[in-house]
């Protein structure tokens, strides 16, 4: 017999978040997460939510998957992009035979996730809300954004209006659309430029501002937009992002104006610094490039679109995770010879 237990498959930034706030508000949650430490201080000391938004320390249920028992309807993941497949291969045992995974993850993570569970088993779900893991049993929660859940087919389901109904918990301006793939791709191209800001040592909105730098973000931006309509996508804007300044026929005013957006929405957040540039400065670890951005030159090159910016930006964050090169403006500076 399946449980009506939701299953939030990683306890780090997203899923200890959203695992907070739907156990105070009285959902049965179970945490799981592969940091042993992490999990003993959430079940001794509950899981603490840090920052301007708001601030509690709720008690938590939490687990390794080892410990893992029985199977599940609602089956939330929440891990590093590329940890994705091995992620759902350990979950298949626990997943019900009538039961989902949703997606609250940056990247194309449904595709891995419907290949291994196949199609009509993956729900879409898109998350810009900032937050950090900084250490064993609290998480800063710097800034509320947009949250958007919908069927990667693009039908309206019970199960998808269920996770829109958890989800609203936590964010109540939360979206259920029938265009998730258009607000993934939107999230690449607006993914793409923080990958970038990671580069160097400044804030998201400093690098966003960075007039020498425009260029970079302008293109990134346009390589992105430009697989995803080769695909047959249609982009969605949010938090300043607008997809159709990014578009090969849009006005250069149109797109500073967006990326302008973008460094006063970054402005206005405790989270100062994207994850990428947390992974590679703080916690000295690789980053998500390849399962987030390498895979946009891959489905490029399918679509016959050259990337050179993509393909040099892959290139740099391998260069910092192997240290061949420090974070810094230098840096940045490469991709504008692409």
């Amino acid at each position: 017999m399946s449980s009506d237990t939701i299953l939030i498959w990683g306890a780090g930034a997203i899923g200890g978040t959203l695992g907070a706030y739907l156990t105070r508000a009285g959902e049965d949650v179970l945490l799981v997460d592969i940091v042993e430490p992490h999990i003993e201080a959430m079940n001794r000391e509950g899981l603490a939510i840090e920052g301007p938004v708001e601030a509690f320390r709720q008690p938590v249920r939490a687990v390794t998957p080892k410990d893992v028992k029985g199977q599940f309807r609602r089956i939330i993941l929440a891990v590093k992009a590329h940890h994705t497949r091995d992620a759902v291969r350990a979950l298949k045992p626990h997943l019900a035979a009538d039961g989902s995974v949703l997606s609250a993850q940056n990247g194309l993570n449904e595709l891995t996730i419907a290949d291994e569970i196949g199609s009509e088993r993956t729900v879409g779900c898109f998350v810009n809300f900032g937050a950090d893991w900084l250490e064993p049993g609290r998480i800063l929660f710097g800034n509320r954004a947009t949250v958007a859940i919908g069927e990667i087919s693009g039908d309206t389901t019970s199960r998808a209006q269920d996770y829109h109904r958890l989800l609203s918990i936590f964010e109540p301006n939360a979206i259920l659309t029938d265009n998730i793939w258009g607000y993934l791709w939107g999230k690449l191209g607006y993914g793409a430029m923080l990958f970038a800001t990671a580069l160097t040592p400044a804030s998201m909105s400093e690098n966003l501002a960075s007039e020498r730098h425009f260029p970079v973000f302008e293109r990134l931006g346009r390589e992105v937009m430009a697989v995803a309509v080769a695909r047959g996508v249609k982009p969605l804007g949010f938090n300043g992002f607008d997809p159709a300044a990014f578009m090969p026929d849009a006005d250069e005013t149109a797109t500073r104006r967006s990326v302008a957006a973008m460094a006063e929405f970054n402005r206005h957040t405790a989270k100062t610094h994207s994850g990428i540039w947390r992974d590679l400065a703080v916690r000295k670890r690789k980053t998500e490039v390849d399962a987030q951005i390498a895979i946009i030159a891959e489905l490029g090159a399918e679509a016959g679109i050259s990337t050179p910016t993509i393909d040099r930006l892959v290139t740099l964050i391998h260069d910092i995770e192997e240290n061949r090169r420090e974070q810094s403006w230098a840096t940045l500076d490469r991709l504008l010879e692409a």
